[in-house]
């Protein structure tokens, strides 16, 4: 059971390494886009389901709180809460709906929408980040290897393991990164 935990523990710094390694300047960017559109007053966005769902929550909880930094609140929406306006878009029309008439109503041109799947393949993340996309929202995708969430976003971030627990991993602290560097441009000028 101990070489269980050192070798899961192996496994995550690898994966989290490897994709610092491969993504610093995305990140960078990601960051300096993200604080830009909150500085216009505009907001993020963000979607995902199961586990994916709960980072949704956790990151727009850092953002509308507080990350490091005492600062005022920063627009984030969870789209994953809201479990009335979920359950009857999913049984008026499609679970793969659920996402995208969120999407449709509170996205306006200049948004940020942070879609977050491991495979990157899930259909109702999918179906709102083709809206955001239509509508003029800036799309980030955090994802796996690849998917169809890669190739639609202004900005992939792709994790190269086949462990969804992994790829979970390195999301959170992805999403750690990027708003603690946000609000870092944003309040330390």
């Amino acid at each position: 059971m101990k070489e269980i935990i050192r070798e899961t523990l192996k496994e995550s710094i690898r994966a989290k390494q490897a994709f610092i390694d491969t993504h610093e300047q995305l990140i960078l960017d990601c960051a300096a886009a993200i604080a830009g559109t909150l500085k216009a007053g505009r907001k993020l966005l963000l979607f995902g389901n199961g586990g994916s769902a709960a980072d949704c929550q956790h990151i727009a909880a850092e953002f509308v709180n507080r990350f490091q930094m005492e600062r005022p609140p920063l627009a984030a929406i969870a789209l994953t809460c809201d479990t009335s306006i979920i359950t009857s878009i999913g049984n008026d029309y499609s679970y793969d709906d659920i996402f995208l008439k969120q999407v449709q109503a509170l996205g306006k041109p200049g948004d940020m929408a942070v879609g977050i799947s491991t495979s990157g393949n899930s259909p109702n993340v999918v179906r709102a980040a083709e809206a955001a996309k239509d509508m003029g929202l800036t799309l980030v995708g955090f994802s796996g290897a690849g998917g169809k969430l890669k190739d639609m976003s202004d900005t992939a971030f792709c994790v190269d393991s086949p462990v969804t627990a992994r790829i979970q991993e390195v999301h959170i602290m992805l999403a750690h990164m990027l708003c603690d560097l946000s609000e870092r441009m944003l309040y330390n000028d």
